[in-house]
């Protein structure tokens, strides 16, 4: 392909990813990852351009919505959170990018499931989550941040908890992907991967993310987020499967 008809096909799944973010407050990079590597061939790339992407959107959110920010809910998720992502950044480092695909792609079909299960069947998913489980999710979602830039579903399994508000959770998970991906643009930056190649197609890729953030905003005001999560992550289940098995 070309490098136009790339940039183009990355560009239609950045837009709805984030449309789709936008609404939530969480999803875009871990469903655009399968594609945008699929696209691209390269997970490392995939990454860093979907972690900046993911960056711009979640800031423009604390600026905007700044005054629904929970800070004691921030506050414990990024200090959890902020443990384990040492951990992923370093297997990501040192694995095969083959079989960190099939991990990623079993991460995604644990997540998914255990966000359907929340989502339709609600009062079995607070009964059968202790806290003490919430806090080892915040944990596995640093780790996974950490290697993947996609730690949002573990998170959101606790967040969805204690963030019961749709502004408050967008709010506040937003702030959280702003710092945790600051700390990977730093870990780019560090490593000369901020090249002007990724500057180049961040230029062209900003347009289809502030189409994004525009029609997210319009729907996230009118639409029931309910059904929109049920399509996410039940297309996630279905991304999850392709990835292990292909």
């Amino acid at each position: 392909m070309s490098l136009f008809v790339i940039l183009l096909l990355v560009g239609i799944v950045v837009f709805i990813t984030h449309t789709l973010e936008a609404i939530t407050g969480f999803g875009c990079t871990v469903l655009a990852f399968p594609f945008v590597i699929a696209i691209m061939g390269d997970i490392e790339h995939a990454k860093i351009i979907l972690a900046i992407l993911a960056w711009m959107l979640a800031l423009y959110f604390v600026i905007t919505k700044f005054k629904s920010i929970l800070w004691r809910q921030f506050l414990i998720i990024i200090f959890i959170a902020g443990l384990g992502m040492p951990i992923g950044m370093s297997l990501f480092k040192s694995m095969d990018p083959f079989i960190l695909k099939k991990i990623l792609g079993l991460f995604i079909i644990i997540s998914a499931s255990i966000q359907l299960v929340k989502i339709f069947f609600p009062g079995l998913a607070i009964r059968t989550m202790p806290a003490v489980l919430r806090y080892n999710f915040l944990f596995a979602g640093g780790v996974v941040h950490g290697a993947f830039a996609v730690g949002g579903p573990f998170i959101v399994l606790y967040a969805s908890k204690k963030l019961p508000k749709k502004g408050q959770f967008r709010a506040t998970l937003c702030l959280l992907w702003t710092v945790l991906n600051s700390i990977l643009m730093t870990q780019f930056l560090f490593e000369h991967k901020l090249t002007e190649k990724v500057g180049l197609e961040l230029l062209v890729l900003t347009p289809f993310l502030v189409a994004g953030i525009f029609f997210g905003e319009i729907i996230h005001k009118r639409v029931n987020e309910i059904l929109f999560k049920k399509l996410v992550f039940s297309l996630l289940f279905v991304v999850g499967i392709v990835m292990v098995l292909v």
